[in-house]
């Protein structure tokens, strides 16, 4: 049996040993297991033209013989009501408003440790003539409907945020979301880098993506999404489709298919690369959740390079305060930005965190391509992780892990010329090439600490010990036999802030690693707090209001300084090794 197989039996079986080894409540913590296998309920109560009511009567009947306690409920001034500790079972809703029909929905399952969403549409006794009375009205129902925003940079993507809740849940509801939004398509201007040295980038010059929102079948939503650059030597774009049957992201199934072509030179082959993304939650019992995804991803430059990229986790609940992971993913992506259920967070809201800017993601998800024997390769490797987390208080949370990385194509990004074509990927527009770094296997540990200080304020801190990439062969031998893995110290920290009255949201933060290294410490972590190499700077500045929409300024930063560039000698040739590329992009962004 392959390794690779081996690998993924192994973590099927420490999933299932993980649920069986749960800890079991004992006598004394009969207060503690009642209250864990309490669920909750929220929902939303609107007419047919999507206007939420206020001062509806909700009456939540349990359908177990047997028990007659019934839960009341009245909705608020946006249609919401919301109950918490209900006993997980089959449960009746029925609303009853001044006006309206009676509706009821029945057989609404509450399950231990998660919220249940139920949306409920009203009838007019009046219905058809109220139908007449509203239609003329319907077209202006929703005058924000057209949205431009211009991204700044992959670092304001939403892959971590901060939720305060000390549960274990597939998806963490706010229900000011449930109600239909009025953005529906968002176009973004950009102009600048964003990953040099890789073929599936569109050049840095100015370019346009888009993403367009639409409901289909109940709460479902299709969101496509589509990026073009205005080069005409070497134009580039891509096509992403995202499919949500429950309409948000992090509460359900997906799937997503994902089309890009970016021609590497005037001169050199065209890349073209396709992803199909699949993924989910699942609760085991009423304390674990896993969370289940992977990707089929195919691409081509000159040549075709396939890989499988399955990734899983497994959340178990200990206490209220305690939680354990276990992890089993492919390398380097780390959590897929559609598993993230965007909430009302300081961090969601200064990196934009919906399903519109996730979609656009999807565009710039590919991994690395390589360049080895004159062939095409892929970045890949695996990643194992186990973790404990601890709820500080009501605003932070600690976390402490250790990992296994087992990389196969290890991606080394440099400068320099003259370099063999045959295992050096020359990047047309940035003067840098990616290479491949060969094999590395380390064990590695992680402290993460974050805390929201204040509404506007939260602070991330990371300390990793990994192994990465470093120079110690000899300068005859090839450069793939010159780099070593050795065991490297890092140590990073995040500012997110929004400046009251002007509005201002930043994020800045710095990491330094200890030694010198060609390739990322903890990438798996990196990407889960969003914990760039050396200085990282985003902004974006709200600007007075003029003309139409709102304007603001934007502004995005890595490896400002442009450090950890290492000169390295090998029989291929002098170049400089780095593990971040400085780049920047910015502009203007316009909601209409």
């Amino acid at each position: 049996m392959k390794q690779g197989h081996l690998r993924i039996l192994g973590a099927l079986v420490l999933t299932m040993c993980s649920s069986a080894l749960a800890p079991r409540c004992t006598p004394a913590q009969s207060v503690a297991q009642k209250t864990a296998a309490a669920g909750k309920l929220s929902g939303i109560v609107r007419d047919a033209a999507g206007t939420p009511q206020m001062g509806a009567s909700v009456e939540v009947l349990p359908e177990a013989a047997g028990i007659l306690a019934a839960h009341d409920f009245l909705t608020n001034t946006q249609g919401l009501f919301r109950g918490d500790q209900l006993p997980a079972g089959y449960y009746s809703v029925r609303v009853t408003l001044a006006g309206f029909l009676p509706s009821i929905e029945r057989h609404v399952q509450i399950s231990s440790n998660l919220t249940t969403v139920v949306r409920i549409e009203l009838e007019s006794m009046f219905a058809s003539l109220d139908r007449l009375r509203r239609q003329p009205s319907n077209a202006s129902a929703e005058p924000d409907d057209w949205k431009w925003v211009l991204r700044s940079a992959p670092s304001l993507r939403p892959v971590l945020e901060w939720t305060d809740s000390n549960a274990v849940s597939v998806a963490n509801v706010d229900l000011d979301n449930s109600i239909p939004r009025p953005v529906r398509m968002r176009m973004e201007f950009t102009d600048g880098a964003m990953r040099l040295a890789s073929p599936s980038n569109v050049p840095p010059t100015p370019s346009t993506a888009f993403a367009y929102d639409q409901g289909l079948g109940g709460a479902g939503r299709l969101i496509i999404a589509s990026q073009v650059s205005y080069d005409e030597d070497t134009p580039g774009g891509g096509l992403a489709t995202i499919w949500l049957p429950s309409g948000r992201l992090g509460t359900g199934p997906y799937s997503a298919v994902v089309l890009r072509e970016a021609k590497s030179s005037p001169d050199g082959p065209v890349f073209r690369g396709v992803r199909i993304d699949q993924g989910g939650s699942l609760a085991v019992g009423d304390r674990a959740v896993v969370h289940y995804g992977g990707e089929y991803v195919l691409v081509g430059l000159g040549r075709a390079a396939s890989a499988l990229r399955p990734r899983m986790e497994l959340n178990v609940r200990a206490t209220s305060n305690w939680h354990a992971e276990f992890i089993f993913a492919s390398l380097p992506v780390g959590p897929n930005a559609l598993d993230v259920a965007p909430e009302d967070t300081l961090a969601a809201d200064i990196r934009q965190g919906d399903e519109l800017v996730a979609a656009l993601g999807e565009l710039d998800a590919f991994p690395a391509l390589l360049w080895r024997a004159n062939r095409p390769v892929l970045q890949s490797g695996w990643h194992e992780e186990v973790a404990a987390e601890r709820k500080l208080g009501s605003r932070g949370t600690l976390q402490i892990a250790a990992f296994h990385d087992d990389q196969s194509h290890v991606a080394v990004y440099g400068r320099g010329n003259d370099l063999p074509a045959t295992d050096y990927l020359q990047d047309f527009y940035g003067n840098g090439f990616a290479y491949d770094g060969g094999s590395s296997s380390s064990w590695g540990g992680r402290i993460a600490w974050t805390e929201k200080l204040t509404d506007t304020l939260q602070l991330t801190a990371v300390y990793a010990y990994g192994g990465a990439l470093a120079p110690s062969g000899d300068a005859n031998d090839f450069l793939r036999d010159v780099l070593r893995t050795a065991q490297r110290q890092s140590l990073g920290a995040n500012i997110t802030a929004r400046v009251p009255r002007l509005g201002t949201k930043l994020d800045t933060g710095y990491k330094w690693v200890s030694g010198t290294t060609v390739s990322r410490v903890d990438l798996y972590g990196e990407t889960l707090y969003q914990m760039d190499p050396y200085f990282h700077f985003g902004m974006r500045q709200p600007l007075p209001r003029f003309g139409l929409g709102r304007w603001e300024a934007v502004a995005a930063c890595d490896n400002l300084f442009a450090q950890g560039y290492v000169p390295v000698g090998s029989r291929d040739g002098e170049a400089s090794l780095l593990t971040a590329f400085r780049t920047f992009r910015g502009g203007l962004s316009v909601q209409f």
